[in-house]
């Protein structure tokens, strides 16, 4: 969940301002595209069928039904802020390249300081300096290919100063989130934030003109208590409600036709009741997400195992109701002080990503900074099991997605 890490780039604001597995090791690159079968009833002329968007974009579509395909095969590996925010601050190409010689499948980005209450849009201000930096490499990574993964980590509508709980006294986080939901004294604030976000994608277009795709994932974690949409300050009704209203409000009256929507708690669930229990509904979600960074956090293989039970869960769902599963973030974060777990990359998560049989879209890592990874670049003592982890047979970065925007023939 990266508290303490948020935690840290808060405080330094004034500095910075954010400153049995498989042993194989080929890379076969080659991507099956299996045609449907009795169980997986999705094809090319169908796929809206399964969509929140009826009338989503060509390049959307093609982006749900190559993710679809993708994961019986693959599962694309992402990091956040790959392109601009290194491990001591080694700038240049991503530390997934500088380690493997390419890219990551998968970009993460955030609508944080796009709709911070500071950002004036003039050419001078530093938000809308991180807004143009942000939008310029969303548009890089659709040219190369590369999924495009939006989070929010939107501050709360009193003072707008933090998106954690922690920060808000007893009377704001009993009433912020209530506060957002149609009728409530702050709905109009958040939808002035959605309109900004709707701005902000209907303005990211390929070079041919075209909306680029890209995965929403709001509200994500709500299952703990440390973001002000928690589940201990909101019931599951309206979280629900705030979560159609976010999809309805930008599908319905933004006219914005080029996301998927990703449902994204933290790990807490262990049974599918568990995690549907503020699930919006099939109609709103396109991708059944998971964040998990505790089952993770030097368990070994028992942790491992806990993961991949809790991914078969996600991954039972999507292929009953052809939906996309994904590990919507994850990592171990290794710092000067907190050393790397032998084989972490290669036998711990790819064993959670692959046991099972089940069917993982991508995996998003979070972002390095200068304190600290979790992705190695080449320099690290980890770097060679990431580089293990890039070449097994289920893993993909970048060089081995197909068109990901393109139906295929």
């Amino acid at each position: 969940m990266k508290k303490s890490f948020f935690k840290i780039i808060l405080l330094s604001f004034s500095i910075l301002v954010l400153a049995g597995c498989s042993s194989d090791n080929d890379s076969n690159n080659e991507i099956i595209i299996d045609p449907p079968t009795q169980d997986d009833p999705l094809t090319t002329s169908n796929v809206t069928n399964y969509m929140v968007d009826p009338i989503a974009t060509k390049e959307t579509k093609a982006l749900f039904y190559n993710l679809k395909r993708l994961s019986q095969t693959k599962t694309a590996i992402g990091q956040q802020d790959a392109f601009n925010s290194f491990y001591q601050d080694a700038t240049g190409d991503s530390d997934i390249k500088k380690n493997t010689g390419f890219d990551p499948a998968v970009l993460g980005s955030d609508f944080m300081f796009i709709t911070d209450k500071n950002n004036n849009e003039q050419s001078n201000n530093w938000f809308y300096q991180q807004e143009q930096k942000i939008v310029a490499d969303t548009k890089a990574a659709y040219a190369k290919g590369i999924i495009n993964t939006f989070s929010w980590h939107l501050r709360e509508p009193n003072k707008e100063e933090s998106f954690y709980a922690a920060d808000m006294t007893a009377e704001q986080k009993a009433t912020a989130f209530k506060s957002i939901l149609p009728g409530g004294t702050n709905n109009e604030w958040y939808k002035k934030k959605l309109d900004k976000v709707a701005k902000v994608i209907l303005n990211l277009k390929g070079s041919n003109g075209e909306l680029i795709p890209v995965i929403f994932r709001p509200f994500h974690e709500f299952d703990g208590s440390w973001f002000w949409w928690g589940a201990d300050f909101c019931s599951a009704d309206e979280y629900k409600k705030a979560y159609q209203f976010t999809v309805d409000y930008l599908k319905n009256t933004k006219g914005v036709h080029n996301i998927l929507y990703a449902f994204s708690p933290d790990n807490s669930y262990i049974t599918e009741a568990n995690y549907l229990s503020r699930y919006p509904g099939d109609k709103y979600v396109d991708i059944i997400g998971m964040d998990n960074y505790g089952d993770f956090s030097n368990q070994g293989q028992t942790g491992s195992d806990k993961a991949n039970a809790k991914l078969k869960i996600l991954s039972d769902y999507a292929k009953a109701k052809v939906k996309i599963a994904a590990l919507t973030e994850t990592g171990y974060r290794v710092t000067s002080t907190t050393p790397a777990i032998t084989d972490w990359f290669s036998s711990l998560l790819y064993s959670a990503l692959t046991k099972n049989h089940i069917q993982i879209s991508y995996v998003m890592f979070w972002n390095n900074n200068a304190d600290g990874y979790y992705v190695p670049n080449g320099t690290v003592s980890n770097a060679a099991d990431f580089k293990t982890y890039s070449l097994k047979t289920k893993s993909a970065l970048v060089n081995s997605l197909p068109k990901m925007y393109e139906m295929p023939k």
